[in-house]
Parts: C-alpha cells; structure tokens; sequence
C-alpha cells in the first residue's frame, strides 16, 4: 500500500493551476494529467507494435478495432464496437472499418443497417496472432519485471471503469445543465464587476 504524500512533499512541488485548487482537486487532476499521456503512449506502443507484424499505417484507435474484432472471434457491428470502446464517433469508426477492410484485415459482411458485421480475414488473423506474440515478448515481459506491478493491474482497471463511470455521468449532469454561452465581452464584463 503506498503511503499519502506529506503536506512537505507537496509543498515542494507546484501543483496548483486552475484545475488543481485543493489537494482532492489535484489528485484528480493528476490521473487526468497521467491519462492523457498513458493515451498517447498506448497509441504509440499500439502503431509500433503493429508496424513491427505488418506494413500498415494504424492509429491507436484503428488498431484497438481490429483487436476489438477479433475478441472471442465472433464478428461485430458498428454498434457493438461503439459499445465496446465506449465511442459515440459513427462516422470515424466507419472510416476506420475501411481502412482496415481495404488494407485485407478486416471483411464486411450482409447488409442494411443492422446487419452488417465486421470480421478479422485470414491475414487480419495471422497479424493479430503476430501481434500478441510481440506484445507478449515485449510489453508483458516489461511488466512482469516491475516489483508488484502485476498485482496492482486488476485494482489499476477497476479503477479506471470507475472513473469511466463516474466522467459518464457527469457528461450527462453537464449537458443537462449546459446553459447558452455568454459572448466574451460578457465574460470580461462580469470578471471586471467581480473585483
């Protein structure tokens, strides 16, 4: 169990902005801070270890769907995959499909607008095996050298699908109260009363 930081640790270090105006308010904005990067750096890692199998050009999301399609190996809709990533960006996974459906990983299959299924082909199989290989002989052997790390994964995910939740719900509660937005001189305006 990690120990609280002291009041002296965090004198030492200037944590405060304007996300950041009490020490609950600076955890949270830490795990945000910490989020965005592990983001980018999951992207990477995925574009790379991709780039290592086969010669194709994939964004993290791009290749987290094709991953995603494989899962269980039973194919996918456009809805499940939204549902799965927790994505509202139709018409982006729709570009996404295509590009993996041109680069011969991916196929399409039936019709209309809900029956239409997306499945790995026989090459999307044999890089998505390529992949798990790599991502075995790299990143969890990575892991596994790291003191406890492994142990800690498990509470690490829970609490991720909690925060998951939790920025969920308060997606909701803002669009309920989203107000019309003052013009920017207003903004001054009342800036300027204020002191």
């Amino acid at each position: 169990m990690k120990a609280k930081k002291t009041s002296n640790q965090r004198d030492l270090l200037d944590r405060g902005w304007h996300l950041a105006r009490t020490p609950l308010e600076i955890d949270v904005a830490e795990i945000e801070y910490a989020l965005m990067r592990s983001y980018e750096a999951f992207g990477r890692w995925q574009a790379e270890c991709l780039e290592t199998v086969i010669e194709f050009s994939a964004s993290g999301p791009e290749n987290a769907l094709l991953h995603i399609i494989r899962m269980n190996d039973r194919p996918k809709s456009i809805r499940d995959l939204a549902q799965m990533t927790n994505r509202d960006d139709i018409p982006n996974i729709q570009y996404s499909l295509r590009k993996l459906v041109k680069a011969d990983l991916v196929k399409r299959q039936g019709s209309g607008r809900a029956g239409v299924t997306y499945e790995v082909t026989p090459l999307g199989h044999r890089v998505t095996e390529r992949y798990a290989d790599i991502r075995s002989a790299l990143l969890i052997d990575a892991v596994t050298r790291v003191p406890d790390l492994a142990d800690r994964l498990e509470d690490a995910a829970r609490t991720l699908e909690l925060m998951t939740g939790i920025y969920e719900q308060s997606a909701r509660a803002a669009a309920t109260h989203r107000r019309r937005h003052p013009q920017p001189e207003a903004i001054g305006a009342r800036e300027n009363d204020e002191d």
